[in-house]
């Protein structure tokens, strides 16, 4: 928002000094005073873009210093002095940066663009400052070798080791000549990383496909023609529609639209995002990251960037992640290429010979699902209103934990679309805040994530409560109308939902521990337990209601999904696998290998056999979660945990309730509350008493008999 002020005549005993002029605007940067908000969330409503750049440099600043007088300090180290004052060194820094990061996330804008791009590579300078500082890892050191005499917890222990291999894996152990390197290629991934992603969503925001007759929307929902009609005015287009890459529009336009024609120019335009050799192309970002990334690790003493990844993962080792995708592609990709059969034969009956391609695949696969099991998604929708489906999460949260969530109107929001509530323990103890922000915009990247503005931790014996949010894309609703989501949405929100129960039910000391604090490949258990509820029929019956009579969904609805609920897995499986192991490919690769991303993408798939109507459900130039997102070697962790998720709620199943008090107790205290304080298989045979068996996620894909 520009800010405009009155025109001030100044003589010269009135002119403030340049001195006087920066403590006037320190004094008005809502991030270097306490926030004076309820239950102390940012102020939103008082943050500008100007306020960002001064705040960082505080708070590295700040920072510094205080890890100068760690280093100065004449007492011998031990862990108070060294790593709990290291561990509580920059809150200033965590404050502003949690705020600029989520904010260039969900509601960015030119000027937050451009200082990710300014910030980064001073963000990256400090980070190696800090971890490549000698004195400070001599005294960290210090405290790892000689740790038995402290008679630490095992809490202490935890974040001992943590962050002493932080130090080692930041190149604490490297002579100066490698330091220097690893800092140049640090500030360079920095970069481009933030390009990567700025790039993808101009791109996504840039295409709009405009249809001027309405004999070429034949086969789409009302619902979607409406929101395509509002979304053409908008844009000065009336009486046209107007469709988007952004899911909510791309998604639903391929599974309905009968013109072939279109739906091939969508799905092209979808995949073929950030490809094009323009200003936004990402192949050369690609290529530069993935040989700064296996140079860094070589540097470190790993064969690959992969190596260095999964070091601190359950997987331990790429072999470990390449069994299990390997072994489920093996089961999968024989089922998809019957889905495609299938398919083709419906495809057939229209006469006019054509053969399957990847943009039909969605639309066939929809007369499929009719056909057998006389399954229309588009009949369910009516009955996943947004706050009903809120409302059932509520209920399930409170049967499972006793927790319960009221709306917080007074208190500061980034955006008019987000809302707020305070969560309590059944007894009233304050837990934390929660914020939710459903609706897609061209100021928020695509997909649907949870982040933390505060994580819980413990600070002279008082808990700090945690501030969570879910971020969706789900479409907006014209004014008065209902915001009615899809079976996908409505299981996008529980699993969301199920990251924050992570952040929120925290219950640990140290921050750098805390809530979804954990391997890549166990933070999704939480949140993909979550969504086993959402389609029981005990569940649905709680918020599946109509959004016109009130009628309770159906049981031969129910019945329909349940039937349909494994149709189709062969595509998810195989579209998801293919993206994981390209995502290994990239960062397997050995110091020194230069990629050419299409022709490496295209050997890779080649390789595994993948069928050319499936693409990977993530292509190199918009594959945000390896390229951006800080999933680097590590999207194979959603079917690792699926393993444990699917074996978890197992053991819900077998008390035959899914509400069973002491197993939802159990689960809570041994992974909700202990983030990352424990390794985590450790954590999960404390909760199930063994260790994961497949065969529950087998049977969930209909892939038990494929094998």
């Amino acid at each position: 928002m520009k800010r405009f002020t009155q025109a001030i005549i100044i003589t010269a005993s009135m002119t403030l000094s340049i001195n006087e002029a920066a403590e006037a605007q320190q004094s008005n940067n809502p991030f270097l005073s306490e926030y004076n908000t309820p239950f102390q969330v940012p102020p939103f409503n008082k943050v500008e873009p100007e306020h960002f750049m001064p705040a960082f440099a505080e708070g590295m600043k700040e920072q510094q210093k205080r890890i100068e007088a760690i280093c100065k300090q004449q007492s011998a180290p031990n862990f108070e002095n060294t790593i709990t004052a290291l561990e509580e060194s920059g809150d200033l820094l965590k404050n502003v940066s949690t705020v600029f990061f989520n904010l260039s996330s969900a509601h960015t804008n030119p000027e937050i663009e451009k200082i990710s791009k300014e910030i980064a590579p001073r963000l990256s300078q400090h980070s190696d400052d800090i971890y490549l500082n000698a004195e400070l890892f001599k005294r960290v050191k210090t405290v790892h070798e000689k740790q038995a005499g402290e008679n630490l917890s095992s809490e202490q222990k935890r974040l001992l080791e943590k962050m002493y291999k932080a130090f080692v894996r930041s190149g604490a152990n490297l002579n100066g000549a490698q330091q220097a390197r690893t800092r140049e290629i640090n500030k360079e991934l920095s970069v481009l990383t933030v390009r990567f992603g700025q790039n993808l969503l101009a791109e996504t925001n840039n295409f709009e496909l405009i249809v001027d007759k309405e004999s070429q929307l034949s086969g789409l929902p009302v619902s979607l023609k409406s929101t395509a009609a509002q979304s053409a005015k908008e844009a000065g287009q009336d009486g046209k529609w107007k469709f988007t890459l952004h899911n909510p529009s791309v998604m639903p336009f391929l599974q309905y639209a009968d013109d072939r024609q279109l739906r091939e120019r969508m799905y092209t335009a979808y995949i073929n995002r950030c490809n094009y050799n323009d200003q936004y192309d990402n192949k050369e970002i690609i290529a530069q990251i993935a040989t700064l990334r296996a140079e860094k690790a070589d540097l470190l003493g790993y064969k690959s960037h992969a190596d260095y990844v999964l070091e601190e993962s359950m997987a331990k080792r790429p072999a470990q992640a390449y069994e299990l995708l390997n072994s489920l592609w093996k089961a999968a990709l024989p089922v998809a290429k019957m889905e495609a059969l299938e398919m083709q034969k419906v495809m057939g009956k229209n006469g006019k010979g054509e053969q399957l391609e990847a943009w039909d695949w969605f639309y066939y696969a929809d007369k499929v699902r009719k056909e057998k099991y006389n399954y229309n998604a588009e009949e369910l929708k009516p009955y996943f209103k947004l706050e009903n489906v809120r409302d059932g999460i509520f209920t399930v949260t409170e049967k499972l934990y006793g927790l319960t969530f009221s709306e917080v109107k007074d208190i500061p929001r980034y955006h008019e679309d987000v809302v707020a509530y305070e969560v309590k323990e059944a007894d009233g103890t304050h837990v934390g805040i929660f914020y939710m922000d459903f609706f897609t915009r061209k100021s928020k990247r695509g997909g649907a994530w949870m982040t933390s503005y505060r994580k819980q931790a413990i600070k002279n014996g008082k808990r700090i409560a945690p501030v969570v949010s879910i971020v969706c894309n789900y479409a907006k609703p014209a004014a008065g109308e209902p915001a009615l989501l899809t079976p996908d949405e409505v299981e996008t929100y529980f699993h969301e939902f199920g990251h924050a129960l992570h952040g929120l039910l925290s219950n640990v000391k140290f921050e750098t521990l805390s809530g979804t604090s954990v391997p890549r490949d166990f933070v999704e258990l939480p949140s993909q337990i979550m969504e086993h509820w959402a389609f029981e029929p005990e569940v649905l019956k709680f918020y599946a209601k109509h959004d016109q009579t009130g009628e309770v969904i159906p049981n031969e609805l129910i019945e329909k999904m349940k039937k349909a609920s494994k149709f189709n897995q062969g595509f998810a499986t195989v579209e998801y696998l293919a993206a994981s192991l390209l995502d290994m490919g990239y960062h397997t690769i050995r110091s020194g290998t230069k990629v050419q991303t299409t022709s490496f993408e295209k050997e890779q798939m080649n390789e595994l056999g993948l069928i050319r109507q499936i693409a990977p459900r993530y292509r190199s130039t918009y594959f945000q979660h390896v390229f951006s997102g800080g999933y680097s070697a590590g999207y194979y962790s959603y079917i690792w945990s699926e393993v444990l998720d699917s074996d978890a709620f197992a053991a819900f199943k077998e008390t035959g309730n899914l509400f069973d008090p002491a197993t939802a107790k159990s689960f809570r205290k041994n992974v909700l509350e202990k983030g990352g304080t424990e390794e985590p298989m450790n954590l999960y045979k404390s909760f199930r008493g063994r260790e994961p068996d497949v065969k529950y996620l087998l049977e969930n894909r209909g892939l038990d008999k494929a094998l």
